[in-house]
């Protein structure tokens, strides 16, 4: 069975310790699939100078995050790492790719998948958001991801489809009139199979200029487009704003 594809909405690292709504979006998606053999992740969180891949055998718990109660820093995420199947990765993305041997899970991987596979007994591995990139570039780097999910791999990405820290709101329950217009652009475009508009979100106009400054949180639903297959169907969870300019808006790709 060909796994499937996820692109969540992480937001907050707070969401692991308040749980309620969104967590249980992620859980839910996790109790629809069979297990994965390992779990390949996209995040945000590394934003390099190049295409990097974890091959850590034992990746540590990073806290890349500050200011946050204590309780957050005590939490691990232990899981495996997977050498074999990142080196595998590696070489699908190309030649240029570094494998880094030291590599841990960041926030945008552990915090997801403490909710999801709380045991922490698959294999994880990640691959970074290359800053190089151009929209297409991600999405051509997702493409060739793709066929990892033959061999019983998850493949998330996990980013925001608005991420704007420096207009957070945090009294603010909903998201300003522009973040909810750019992440309905995006929704509608994914659901109709539009990738032209999503590669080209520029043309979303004005609402798109504060919905992110730079494509770190972006880019990995990019990653995750191109590793969907044509006869893939997708699902929108989670489909909210939160503090005025984060979106929780997360997808789901599977085949029919």
């Amino acid at each position: 069975m060909k796994m499937p594809v996820m692109f969540i909405g992480h937001g907050s690292p707070m969401n692991i310790i308040e749980k309620g709504r969104i967590t249980n979006g992620w859980i839910q998606k996790a109790k629809e699939i069979p297990k994965p053999r390992a779990i390949l992740c996209v995040s945000a969180h590394w934003f390099t100078m190049g295409q990097y891949v974890s091959t850590a055998a034992a990746p540590e718990t990073i806290y890349d995050f500050y200011g946050f109660p204590e309780e957050l820093y005590q939490i691990s995420y232990p899981a495996p790492g997977a050498p074999k199947l990142a080196e595998q990765a590696a070489n699908l993305l190309g030649s240029e790719t570094i494998k880094d041997s030291e590599r841990g899970l960041d926030h945008g991987a552990w915090c997801v998948l403490n909710s999801m596979y709380p045991e922490a007994d698959i294999p994880v591995f990640q691959a970074s958001v290359n800053r190089l990139n151009s929209p297409w570039k991600s999405f051509q780097a997702g493409q060739k991801l793709n066929a990892l999910r033959n061999e019983g791999i998850l493949i998330i990405g996990s980013g925001d489809v608005v991420h704007n820290l420096h207009l957070l709101n945090w009294q603010m329950q909903g998201g300003y009139p522009w973040a909810d217009s750019f992440d309905r652009y995006i929704k509608e475009a994914l659901v109709s199979h539009n990738i032209e508009f999503v590669l080209n979100y520029q043309q979303a106009g004005k609402e798109e200029q504060n919905s992110f400054y730079y494509r770190d949180h972006f880019d990995p639903l990019l990653y995750c487009l191109g590793a969907v297959s044509d006869t893939d169907t997708v699902e929108v969870f989670n489909d909210e704003r939160v503090f005025g300019s984060l979106s929780m808006t997360s997808y789901f790709w599977r085949e029919k």
